[in-house]
Formats: structure tokens, C-alpha cells, sequence
């Protein structure tokens, strides 16, 4: 996914460090604003691939770092979770600025319940997805409970959250302590989706219980099964991801997505360091393509030889649908099976010129139902060697590679 480092401003004036990640065509059908869990970052692994997830699935997606944590500038001790609201509210006024108002919200931890009170002040939200997320902010007082008393006798104590250092002082506590989690979901009026796993020893499940019991429809709940609080498993990640990626769908508005100043042929292919695993858009749809383990790939996809296979298939059966409802024939399905492999010409009992050597031979067998006789079925065999794919792999093809960028 093509990514964009940028900064934006808090109402403070410090400089928030945020990542813009683009689908693969640049051509997002909307924007999205990711909230990180407490005391982490933009950069946790597990956001990445949420993210990854999330974009593949046509979004442009905004993680940033909260006040003082990660690359933003602040101090943390002088964060709370009216800050952090803040923070989100100064990262959607960035995005409505240079590209599109977020209309998805995503939050992982208390990062989820800082998007819930979040979307009540951003009026271009339409849908909020939380992760893991606690009912009731206070709830994070559990991760430094041992220091509490210290915190309210002194005003501030030094506590160790995940093995780091953070000062949290007594003003922290009183913002939690001043927030109506019930108020603030009675006044949601956005989809909602409620993601926790029923293993989850941060942030029991119960917390979810009692999000959705208090939120008005529409509203869903969708179990993560065995993942732990950090979604700390790439496939729990990803699956968080494709599954509020195809929720949200039935709630933004994608018709202001931009249009595509190419020719609607065009297909964008784009890969990072994530080894084999490569995103396609084509026509704005999202595929993934892989190798094999075998050639050391992850097996996430088909394989680039088995989408030019797959396109001859596809391009036979339409071809045959066509003509056979222009003849208004009675051919009810098409199955096309399809096997490539490379060979020497010499053996390939094709028919192939010897002194080309290795050639691709692509073997394909077509079945047809319907009360078609023999005169049809033969045309349709005719037919099939005419469709465009088969035409463009047998004739002339150029590849032109016009500049590396």
C-alpha cells in the first residue's frame, strides 16, 4: 500500500507524526481515522496490518501518534483523554483540509473508546468500528492501579505500562473519572461495530457486552475468537480488518469516489516488503496476488502465471454466454477447467514448431449444459478460440515500459 508521512498540528500547536496509507490506485472510496491503544503507537505491528487490510479494501487510512507518544511532539504527562479526542479531532480537520473528512472511524483499545466519543463532535462519521476497547475509558486505570493512591496523594506517579516508563498524574485520573460512557453511546447515532476477543485479559469481554446493550442500532458485534489484546497474530489482524473493511461498506458513501483519470483498463499493481504478496486493483476491485511456498512466497493469492490463466478462462465463458444469448440458444452454464504448464515444443503434441523451444501451453476443457445439439456445441467450440484473451495470448503483443518513476 503506497504510504505518505505527514504531520498535522494539535490544538496545542505541537506536530502530530501521522502516516497516510492509500490504496493501491491512490483512488480511496473514502477516508478513514485510526485511533492506537494506549500508550502505543502508529507504528504497532498489529496496526499495519489492520491497516493493510483496511486499505486493500479501497480505503485511505490515517494513523498518527497521540500527544508525546511515538514521533508527535508533547509531553505524555500532560495528556488525557480529553487530549486525545483533541488529537483526533485535529487529525479529521487535517484530512478534510488537504483530501476528504474521515467517514470511518477505527479504534484499538482506548484508542476505540476515544473514536466513540470522538465521532459526536465529527459530523462527516457514518460508521465507528472498536477493537478490544473498554465501556468505560476509566477503565485503563487497571494497567497502574498499584500506583493509584500515590497518584492522588502526590499528584503524579512514575508507572511502567508494557515495560516502558510514563508519568501519570492526577489530572489523568480525574478526566476518566469525568467521562458518561452511558451518555455518550445513548447519543451515538453512527453504525457501530463492537470487535473483542472472549480471551482477552486487558479488556474483558464484558466491556463489549456492555458497549452494544448500550448503543442503538444499527449496531453489530463480531467475536475474535482466540486473538489476544494486541491482536499480536498477523491473521487476527487481517481478519479484524477484511471484516470491518466489508462492514463499513453498507454505511460510507463511496460515490464521491474520484474517477480514474485512465483509461478503466488500467490495473495498478503494488508491492512493498512484505516479500511475494502483491495488491491488485483492477476496475477498483482489490486482488491479492502471491507465489507458492514452494517459491517462497506465503500462498496468499493466486500466482501472477494463474491470473493470465484464470482471465483466459473467464474471458472463454463470457465470450460463450454472449454469443449463445444472441443465437437466444438454451445454454444454461459454463464450466471452463484450465492447466498451464511450460514445456519444450518437442513434447507438446500440439503441433508446435520444434525450434522455439520451451513454449506455455495452456490447456483448457469446456463444459456446457443446456439442450444444445451437435451443430451448436460445435460452434461454441469455434467460438470459444475466438474470445479476446485467446486472441491477444496467440497474436502479436508489445509491452511498452515506459519510464521507471
Amino acid at each position: 500500500m503506497p504510504t505518505n508521512t505527514v504531520h498535522f498540528e494539535n490544538a496545542r500547536g505541537q506536530s502530530l507524526a501521522a502516516q497516510l496509507d492509500m490504496p493501491a490506485d491512490g483512488r480511496p472510496l473514502a477516508y478513514a481515522l485510526f485511533a492506537h491503544c494506549f500508550t502505543c503507537s502508529k507504528n504497532l505491528k498489529a496496526v499495519g496490518h489492520l491497516t493493510r487490510a483496511i486499505t486493500r479494501a479501497g480505503y485511505a487510512v490515517l494513523r498518527f501518534d497521540f500527544t508525546g507518544l511515538g514521533q508527535s511532539e508533547g509531553d505524555f504527562s500532560e495528556t488525557d483523554f480529553s487530549s486525545n479526542i483533541a488529537d483526533l479531532e485535529a487529525a479529521a480537520a487535517w484530512l478534510e483540509m488537504h483530501h476528504e473528512a474521515p467517514q470511518l472511524l477505527v479504534g484499538h483499545s482506548l484508542g476505540g473508546a476515544a473514536v466513540v466519543h470522538a465521532a459526536l463532535r465529527l459530523p462527516s462519521v457514518r460508521a465507528v468500528a472498536t477493537i478490544g476497547a473498554p465501556f468505560d475509558p476509566a477503565h485503563v486505570r487497571n494497567l497502574f492501579q498499584d500506583a493509584e493512591e500515590d497518584i492522588r496523594e502526590t499528584g503524579y506517579a512514575r508507572v511502567s505500562i508494557g515495560g516502558r516508563p510514563f508519568t501519570i498524574r492526577k489530572e489523568f485520573l480525574e478526566d476518566l473519572e469525568a467521562t458518561d460512557p452511558g451518555t455518550v453511546m445513548d447519543s451515538l447515532d453512527r453504525a457501530l461495530l463492537v470487535m473483542h476477543s472472549p480471551v482477552d485479559k486487558i479488556v474483558g469481554i464484558d466491556n463489549a457486552a456492555d458497549m452494544y446493550t448500550a448503543a442503538k442500532h444499527p449496531k453489530s458485534f463480531v467475536s475474535l475468537d482466540s486473538a489476544d489484546h494486541l491482536l499480536s497474530d498477523e491473521a487476527d489482524a487481517m481478519y479484524a480488518g477484511d471484516v470491518l473493511s466489508a462492514w463499513s461498506r453498507r454505511y460510507v458513501d463511496h460515490s464521491a469516489r474520484p474517477e480514474s483519470t485512465h483509461d478503466s483498463r488500467e490495473v495498478t499493481v503494488s508491492l512493498d516488503r512484505s516479500h511475494y504478496r502483491t495488491e491488485v486493483v483492477a476496475n477498483g476491485h482489490v486482488i491479492v496476488v502471491d507465489e507458492p511456498e514452494s517459491m517462497g512466497g506465503t500462498n496468499e493469492g493466486p500466482s501472477p502465471y494463474d491470473l493470465v490463466v484464470a482471465g483466459l478462462g473467464a474471458c472463454t465463458a463470457i465470450t460463450l454466454r454472449m454469443y449463445a444469448d444472441r443465437k437466444e440458444w438454451p445454454l444454461e452454464s459454463i464450466t471452463v477447467e484450465l492447466r498451464h504448464e511450460k514445456m519444450h515444443a518437442r513434447d507438446c503434441k500440439c503441433g508446435a514448431d520444434e525450434s522455439m523451444g520451451r513454449i506455455d501451453v495452456m490447456e483448457r476443457i469446456i463444459h456446457v449444459t443446456g439442450n444444445l445439439d451437435d451443430e451448436q456445441r460445435g460452434r461454441l467450440l469455434e467460438i470459444a478460440n475466438r474470445c479476446p484473451v485467446h486472441r491477444s495470448l496467440h497474436e502479436g503483443k508489445v509491452v511498452v515500459t515506459s519510464r521507471l518513476a
